[in-house]
């Protein structure tokens, strides 16, 4: 990877750390896949000063330094089981530098309600064969891996994806964080609709369907008003605060689409496609690392006979001589 691309992806990465795969190490970096385009307003004082935020006692009427706060928490009205720094700190998981891939399972099983944030996983340094082999045989898979890692001091469920050749994590929700229909006094099996009304309601659909998803339209008309506003006042002169601090404002991310760009010259993806070589070793790491049952489906798609009495390693074999034959 060039020294330049390198800087930029540690510069803008979140974690760091390796994948994990049975005897497979990955070295990635952990980059945002989203940024926030939200107008945010600072509360100010008259003369344009940020305020900062305190901690008042309504029973003694004061504020609060930072070393006179404790956490506690509330087991029935006015009453609370207080916690210290120390008894949290122990129960902090593990440092750990590792997602340790140990599940995998169909994409499509995963209810997009368990997705919580998404992040790109770039490769770093310059051994970039293991990334292209874990993405490439995970997308042939059409399955997720599933993992649990630590970042700043906090345990995370994730999963890992891959798509078009870059792997990509998707923090997830615990199951007890998702709420079911009954829990909201939806019932399972709503009453049938009138079958014209549902033929009304369908023709109006296919009215208002399109043949792929415009990203175009999927953007924030307030956020755009509220800086049009600000860009109109500014060019105006109009309520301009100047104040006499010192504090710099945030950086401004840099744009995702070049860090996409970085990740994919990273590894190599605007390059000619892989000859029959990596082919071969591609499948033979997708068939190390498969379960004997996810060959045993793969040879019964495949309709090789005699499957249910092969062994793993036959198994292997069989359906990788049945591929070739078929790509022949």
């Amino acid at each position: 990877m060039p020294e330049d691309d390198s800087k930029q992806i540690r510069k803008h990465a979140m974690w760091s750390g390796v994948i994990t795969f049975g005897l497979v190490s990955v070295p990635v970096a952990l980059l945002p896949a989203q940024r926030s385009q939200r107008i945010s307003l600072r509360m100010l004082a008259p003369d344009g000063t940020p305020l900062r935020r305190r901690y008042y006692c309504s029973k003694e009427d004061r504020m609060l330094d930072a070393e006179e706060i404790v956490r506690g928490y509330e087991i029935e009205k006015e009453q609370y089981i207080v916690i210290s720094d120390d008894e949290l700190e122990a129960l902090a998981p593990e440092k750990s530098k590792e997602i340790d891939l140990r599940r995998f399972v169909p994409i499509e099983q995963i209810d997009p309600a368990y997705f919580k944030r998404a992040y790109f996983l770039s490769p770093l340094g310059d051994v970039i064969k293991p990334y292209r082999l874990l993405a490439a045989a995970m997308e042939a898979s059409g399955r997720a891996g599933i993992a649990t890692f630590v970042m700043r001091g906090k345990e995370y469920l994730v999963a890992i994806l891959s798509q078009n050749g870059i792997l990509r994590a998707e923090t997830m929700r615990f199951a007890d964080e998702l709420r079911t229909p009954a829990d909201i006094g939806l019932e399972d099996e709503p009453p049938r609709a009138a079958e014209a009304d549902l033929k009304a309601i369908e023709a109006e659909i296919r009215a208002a369907a399109a043949p792929d998803l415009d990203t175009s339209e999927l953007t924030d008309p307030n956020g755009r008003r509220r800086q049009h506003m600000i860009e109109e006042k500014r060019a105006r002169g109009i309520g301009v605060l100047k104040t006499g601090g010192t504090a710099a404002d945030d950086e401004e991310q840099d744009n995702v689409i070049d860090l996409m760009e970085i990740i994919k010259r990273s590894i190599g993806l605007q390059a000619a496609p892989a000859d029959n070589g990596q082919k071969g070793e591609l499948r033979s790491f997708a068939e190390h690392h498969q379960s004997r049952q996810d060959l045993y489906e793969a040879a019964k798609a495949l309709d090789i006979s005699g499957r249910s009495k092969m062994t793993k390693e036959e198994l292997a074999a069989a359906v990788r001589e049945k591929q070739e034959a078929r790509e022949a």
